[in-house]
């Protein structure tokens, strides 16, 4: 049985793979999280034909779940949306992305921060074979054991079993050596480097003109691939291509690459055509900050001066202009920069791409309906999207969103301040980001700001993230039918969430679902 370990963090998946009957697991590049990391997995799933998935699940010293345990069952309940044939195990770790580093500081070769992850994931998935083998070896001794008692009469042909053994863990190791051989050659020229903006000039990041000229197949490709130093193996990268892309061809053409693209990146590259580098893509996902976009901004190329002029612009003369009813004129652009995955030309300027986010947040307003919905509910335009930003943040899915968003209202309507602890955090990320001052949850809860709405009543001074669209919506159409009379609301430890009228109750939910998650530092 073939396997794939995952080590599931927040930014990256480390990825690794193993068959059963070898029991040796293997790094792979990691995937990065962008909002298409579910496509990604299952695309090497398919390629490897693999429905069976191995998942760190973290513990605390004591041995307990924690939040980040809880992050990974529900990454995994995704995964199992987007494989519904996914087979999903579980494999207990502590601090294996530490061990991970010290073994590749070991190795003393150079490695970037995707290569830690991997590692983790590949010790996570041996653990987890180990375990496997382990339990297999018991079972297998206890019957041998059943069997001499039984008295049988063994016939004298163990010589020839023990040679047939020999050959086979021979292959067997031939075998897994083969795919390590493999997998590294997979690995990018230079494996130490996450090729920033600012390292465009770096040998490592600089690009490099790369030609196919038209009849050339993928051995001749291949071979010009490592005369120029792009890949590892010419031989590797051909077997590859042909396990990978059955079908496909790679267009003629120039193509901008460097050393620190691995082979599946580049092949990707050829097959996909992208020779024109003057185009790229930014994602922004819902939830995010203005200081998320300004790091993605940031990542792909705009310096720091261009991103400030464009984001302290006055865009109220533009035709979406009227998205900024109710917006005081020195608020910033907190919760306009609408999530969705978008292509610039290079030349486009900062200006371009945030006049972009705003009219496709307008478009979204525009479609739905919103404004009018939103004052149905006695709030502009502004209050609207502040509410919706905070109910994007508490809750996990549309269900939610409008059952979040009612009780919100019933507490408006009751004269009951908002209490949203995740407002709270907005405001301490915004005076202490590093806790140095706000040490404990105590000092955290009573920190004076406007968007403290545990202590202020009423909406918070402004959105804290970008409300996507299905927040948005259900925050303009709120579930009064299941939630008319709740007043409280939680997310328990097992990922649900928990609703409540009296603050008996919300305490009683407290004490059923949520022991660790109600406790986190915010």
């Amino acid at each position: 049985m073939k396997l794939i370990g995952l080590d599931v963090g927040t930014k990256r998946i480390g990825v690794a793979k193993a068959d059963s009957n070898v029991r040796v697991a293997v790094p792979y590049s990691a995937v990065e999280v962008d909002g298409n990391e579910f496509d990604k997995i299952a695309s090497l799933a398919r390629a490897w034909d693999i429905n069976c998935f191995v998942l760190g699940l973290p513990r605390n010293n004591s041995g307990e779940e924690t939040k980040q345990s809880q992050a990974v069952r529900q990454f995994a309940a995704e995964l199992k949306t987007a494989i519904p044939d996914a087979k999903i195990c579980f494999q207990d770790e502590s601090l294996t992305s530490v061990e991970a580093e010290k073994r590749l500081k070991k190795r003393k070769k150079s490695y970037k921060k995707g290569d830690i992850d991997s590692e983790a994931a590949t010790i996570i998935l041996q653990d987890f074979l180990e375990q496997h083998a382990s339990s297999k070896s018991i079972s297998k001794a206890t019957a041998a054991k059943r069997h001499s008692v039984k008295g049988a009469k063994q016939p004298r042909t163990h010589h020839l079993a023990t040679a047939l053994v020999v050959i086979l863990l021979t292959l067997a190791l031939g075998c897994g050596a083969g795919y390590v051989f493999f997998v590294y050659n997979l690995q990018p020229v230079f494996t130490d480097v996450d090729c920033e903006p600012e390292d465009a000039e770096t040998e490592p990041c600089k690009f490099i003109t790369f030609k196919v000229t038209e009849g050339e197949g993928v051995s001749d490709i291949a071979l010009n691939l490592k005369d120029a130093g792009l890949i590892r193996n010419s031989v590797v990268f051909q077997l590859y291509f042909r396990l990978s892309f059955s079908g496909s061809t790679i267009k003629s053409g120039e193509y901008q690459l460097n050393r620190a693209m691995s082979t599946e990146e580049i092949a990707k590259i050829l097959v996909g055509g992208t020779i024109d580098t003057n185009v790229f893509s930014l994602t922004v996902l819902p939830g995010s900050t203005e200081a998320d976009v300004k790091q993605a901004l940031l990542k792909v190329g705009y310096t720091e001066d261009q991103i400030m002029v464009a984001l302290d612009q006055d865009y109220s003369d533009q035709d979406f202009g009227w998205l900024f009813e109710g917006k005081p004129a020195e608020a910033s652009l907190e919760g306009y920069l609408f999530g969705e995955t978008y292509e610039f030309y290079r030349s486009d300027d900062a200006e371009t791409v945030v006049k972009r986010m705003l009219s496709e947040m307008a478009k979204a307003v525009e479609e739905n309906g919103l404004k009018d919905k939103f004052a149905e509910h006695g709030l502009n335009l502004y209050q609207g999207i502040t509410l919706a930003s905070i109910v994007q943040k508490e809750a996990n899915n549309a269900t939610d969103y409008a059952r979040v968003a009612q009780v919100f209202y019933n507490r408006l309507a009751a004269n009951m301040t908002l209490g949203s602890d995740v407002t709270t955090q907005y405001a301490l990320n915004l005076v202490d980001p590093n806790r140095e001052t706000y040490k404990d949850n105590a000092a955290a809860l009573g920190v004076d700001s406007p968007y403290n709405t545990r202590k202020y009543p009423g909406l918070p001074y402004g959105p804290i993230s970008n409300p996507g669209v299905e927040a948005l919506v259900a925050t303009a159409n709120p579930d009064n039918e299941f939630a008319h009379e709740y007043l409280f609301f939680l997310t328990g430890d097992d990922g649900l969430m928990y609703y409540s009228a009296t603050e008996e109750g919300h305490r009683q939910n407290v004490t059923d679902h949520c022991q660790n998650l109600c406790s986190v530092a915010l």
